[in-house]
């Protein structure tokens, strides 16, 4: 456990917050609610686009910044834009060529928009239902370089989502930050658009020492959340990998991991009311 009272819980989303299905379940809302309560912040993260958690605020009763795109995009819960993270003009066709070449099939996150050239391709339906809206189709992303928040690459073949995941930063280095959001998801964004630079953004917010954090994710894009946390919490359906680089470990999002993670680790070790 920190040695500090965590004062801050940042958490991912998918695999995390919500269930296999998407639902965000009464305990999970009763535990950000209970946060609230005992005056612990609460924030989100994700690599869904900002229109993608709208449907998170009122029910959480979100005040705080949302970090979409794993931090490529900060807003406030009314949509307006704080910063910006945008992956370099220059690399984008290149990073295109990169993950197309490894097999993936390429999306676009420009702004607000979504953008995909093949709407039956994989995984695209799945999108659709958990960001709430339907992506821009265009025949080609030629014209679609400039003010890029992320590019995915998409495949259920796993051994290509690794391949592709360390050509990116062999080929790219410190210009990008490439990390796996989902079995079959690729982010490539800017440099600093990662969720350890989530967690610095809120420290700095917030006037919160990151010592006083504490963050609890999935995948191995939540890892950089953890190493800037104070209290780090992987899930019980993250890999091996991703539980060994957290502080603390937690049920599955299929057994109220999120509710059961507040609980224990957050209110418990400070006397809280749950």
């Amino acid at each position: 456990m920190p040695e500090s009272e965590i004062r801050l819980f940042l958490a991912d989303v998918d695999g995390t917050l919500v269930t296999q299905e998407k639902v965000l379940t009464q305990r999970a809302i009763d535990a950000v609610h209970a946060l609230h309560a005992a005056g612990v912040l609460f924030a989100v993260t994700s690599g869904r686009p900002p229109r993608g958690m709208s449907m998170l605020i009122e029910p959480l009763e979100l005040s705080t910044p949302i970090a979409a795109f794993n931090g490529g995009l900060i807003v406030e819960p009314d949509m307006k834009v704080i910063e910006q993270k945008l992956i370099p003009e220059p690399l984008v066709k290149l990073i295109l060529s990169l993950l197309e070449s490894s097999g993936l099939v390429t999306w676009i996150y420009r702004g607000a928009e979504w953008y995909v050239r093949d709407p039956e391709g994989p995984h695209v339906d799945r999108e659709a239902a958990t960001v709430g809206f339907q992506p821009t189709v265009v025949a080609s992303f030629e014209s679609i370089s400039d003010e890029v928040v992320k590019i995915v690459g998409v495949s259920d073949d796993h051994d290509a989502m690794a391949q592709a995941n360390d050509a990116a930063r062999d080929q790219f280095g410190d210009h990008v930050t490439a990390a796996l959001s989902q079995p079959y998801y690729l982010d490539v964004t800017h440099p600093e658009a990662n969720k350890g630079g989530v967690v610095k953004f809120l420290s700095s917010r917030f006037d919160i020492p990151t010592s006083q954090i504490a963050t609890i994710g999935d995948m191995p894009n939540d890892v950089l959340m953890f190493a800037h946390s104070g209290l780090s919490i992987a899930m019980g359906n993250a890999s091996s990998e991703v539980q060994r680089a957290a502080r603390g470990v937690t049920t599955t999002n299929e057994d109220e991991g999120f509710a059961n993670a507040v609980q224990r680790f957050i209110l418990s070790p400070f006397g809280r009311p749950s």
